[in-house]
């Protein structure tokens, strides 16, 4: 990339501040083509609900709201954060990567973010790390290779007949990935390059974390994928929260009135 490009992205922020979600669907859809008025319809269901922080629009975007949500709600350091074999190569030769520590930056952020005296200070931490810097990368990596990592035990668990959430039988049928050698090469190195995360990767994304990404797939209004869970089979009391046009470009929805565990939202009572 050029360097005017560069330094445009350096001057941008990652993740904007929040921003009310019916003034953002009357800028963004106007017309009434049968498209537009569905998406509005989804954004008015959960106007009163939430806020809106969009992410910027690249292959990353899936990972980077989640790594966000993830950190600007951290209060303590997540359990596989403290795991000792982290970056320990699990299964043969080919797992041959140069990967990124994960307790060394990655820890350090993470430790920043948890040490945070107010959700303000936390805000400003979290405005820092996504600039489009080293450090963002690097996180947004280090996430990439958590997944690997979670493939690679849970593709083993398979193998030895053990219990595994159901979303691994979809991950390891595509001809494309039936291991997790192939995985790696054929999907997730081009995460952030040349694609994004598919339905099922999302899945491995939420488990590798031990956290719920509920998404608010707008233009599944009015059918029962409206609101989606990865992995579906594992919901905790308060989801990280996007939302989603297309499936392929993620926003970040901020609650307004937290805990997400104590909404009383009664779109949300009838479908679930």
């Amino acid at each position: 990339r050029g360097e005017e490009e560069i330094q445009k992205e350096l001057q941008d922020k990652h993740v904007s501040a929040a921003e009310d979600l019916q003034t953002y669907s009357e800028r963004e859809w106007k017309g009434n083509t049968t498209k537009s008025l569905l998406i509005r319809k989804g954004y008015e269901a959960i106007a009163s609900e939430f806020n809106l922080r969009k992410v910027r629009g690249d292959n990353y975007c899936a990972l980077r709201a989640v790594l966000f949500q993830v950190l600007s709600q951290s209060k303590q350091l997540p359990a596989w954060l403290h795991d000792s074999d982290i970056s320990k190569a699990q299964s043969g030769q080919w797992f041959k990567l140069t990967i990124f520590s994960m307790t060394l930056p990655q820890k350090k952020i993470w430790q920043e973010a948890v040490q945070c005296k107010s959700l303000e200070e936390r805000e400003r931490m979290c405005q820092q790390v996504f600039r489009g810097h080293d450090e963002e990368y690097e996180l947004l990596e280090a996430l990439k290779f958590l997944m690997l990592r979670t493939a690679v035990q849970l593709h083993s668990d398979m193998e030895k007949g053990s219990d595994v959430p159901e979303f691994c039988w979809l991950l390891f049928a595509r001809d494309s990935s039936k291991c997790p050698k192939t995985f790696l090469t054929n999907h997730l190195r081009h995460v952030g390059f040349n694609g994004g995360l598919e339905q099922v990767e999302m899945c491995l994304l939420g488990y590798s974390l031990q956290e719920t990404i509920r998404v608010v797939r707008l233009y599944k209004c009015d059918t029962e994928e409206f609101i989606t869970y990865y992995p579906n089979d594992h919901k905790n009391a308060s989801p990280l929260c996007l939302l989603t046009e297309d499936d392929r470009h993620y926003n970040v929805l901020v609650p307004k009135n937290p805990p997400p565990s104590q909404i009383n939202c009664s779109l949300y009572n009838e479908m679930f």
